[in-house]
């Protein structure tokens, strides 16, 4: 392989898991819902491996971006759109997946969670 491919494979690799760990995914989950193995899914973040065409639509689906980011030919601002990971915001991958849970919640649900969580907290502190 030439060294532009590699580079062009890891880029999608780090796209790609930038994405997912965006969404509060976790790579079973994403193969789950691309229909490859997680071992295969893995690969493709890793840069070892290239996904097919018809496998790059289905992330760009299920990632919610476009095959221009995750081929890093257009660095999109706003909702969704990751060039590359970034391990120094610290956010830790549960933060993430509580998240994405919560996105979808009414805000009355959501303030019955945060009372819940402050109730949780002082006790815990105790």
């Amino acid at each position: 392989m030439q060294p532009m491919d590699e580079k062009l494979q890891r880029l999608l690799g780090d796209a790609a898991r930038a994405a997912r760990l965006r969404l509060g995914l976790t790579q079973a989950e994403m193969a789950a819902k691309v229909d490859l193995g997680s071992s295969v899914y893995g690969r493709v973040e890793r840069g070892t491996m290239m996904p097919s065409v018809p496998t790059l639509r289905r992330m760009c689906v299920a990632l919610g971006i476009s095959a221009d980011v995750l081929l890093s030919l257009l660095v999109q601002e706003g909702k969704g759109a990751v060039a590359r990971p970034s391990p120094e915001s610290g956010e830790h991958p549960e933060l993430s997946r509580i998240v994405h849970l919560l996105r979808g919640w009414s805000p009355e649900r959501l303030a019955l969670l945060r009372k819940l969580l402050e109730v949780a907290d002082s006790n815990l502190m105790s």
